[in-house]
């Protein structure tokens, strides 16, 4: 891609509204890797066991899942495939068997969890560790940022002690860390705007904002930037997933990607968000 990006974060469960149902977004991706023929370049990762058409983790789930996002995306390989969110209702040694089998057939590369509670996580681990026929997660994808910090408590400490590679999402809190959404500010038309509201506009937040406004200004970038530059330089984090509508805004995030916060600033931000 132009601006020097190369990973692409989707999910059978994104775009289905107004995007062709389910699996709209992988099939925009699909359209625009063939138009560019571009895959080799690409590390595309999805996911499985979230949508309503296609709930669960059981071995029957997962395998209709990948034939079906590998369809969409028109791709015979998926780079990083992710457990949604935690299944309680299948064993957790079939749900990794299943991905085991999915990467013996070469149609998944790594496989990822997302929405796991620490102990289940741990479970999950020790199993891909102890036994041949179960994968074991290489990554995990929670909702981490400098409003939402549970990540820090248990699931942290497990992801450094076991070697995973944290992939946040709602790095931007949703868009609160945009700085878009202010008290006396205009009103954002957005389905996100009264829970970002509702969630976030107390004291702490507020002091978030002015924390942001803070480094943003000593860096000449936007509030954003700061919000993912912090992300990126917290422990076990290798990149901040975070969502743009257009390219102006697009612009202000990769800005993060070479943004250095001294540690005095990332201290700052983080006192500011305990």
């Amino acid at each position: 891609m132009a601006g020097g990006g190369n990973f692409i974060d989707t999910a059978d469960l994104y775009g289905r509204h107004g995007a062709g149902g389910v699996g709209g977004s992988e099939r925009i991706i699909g359209r625009w890797i063939a138009a560019r023929g571009n895959r080799e370049r690409l590390v595309v990762a999805t996911k499985v066991g979230m949508s309503q058409e296609l709930p669960g983790l059981s071995r029957e789930t997962i395998r209709r899942g990948v034939a079906g996002s590998l369809e969409r995306l028109g791709i015979e390989r998926i780079d990083l495939y992710y457990a949604h969110r935690d299944d309680p209702e299948t064993p957790l040694q079939e749900t990794l068997e299943a991905f085991a089998e999915l990467i013996g057939e070469g149609r998944v590369s790594h496989v990822a969890a997302s929405n796991y509670s620490a102990p289940r996580l741990a479970e999950a681990l020790r199993l891909g560790a102890e036994r041949e026929d179960c994968a074991r997660y290489v990554a995990l994808q929670p909702q981490y940022n400098l409003m939402e910090r549970d990540y820090e408590r248990e699931l942290e400490p497990l992801c450094r002690r076991e070697g995973l590679a944290c992939l946040p999402y709602f790095g931007l809190a949703r868009g609160f860390l945009t700085g878009k959404y202010r008290p006396g500010g205009a009103e954002i038309d957005s389905p996100r705007a009264a829970g970002v509201r509702e969630a976030y506009f107390n004291p702490r937040g507020f002091a978030v904002l002015d924390a942001l406004d803070e480094v943003a200004g000593a860096h000449g970038v936007g509030p954003a930037a700061v919000a993912l530059a912090w992300l990126r330089q917290q422990p076990t984090v290798l990149a901040p997933i975070a969502s743009a509508t257009s390219p102006e805004q697009l612009a202000e995030l990769m800005a993060s990607a070479t943004l250095a916060l001294t540690p005095e600033q990332v201290e700052r931000l983080s006192a500011a968000g305990a």
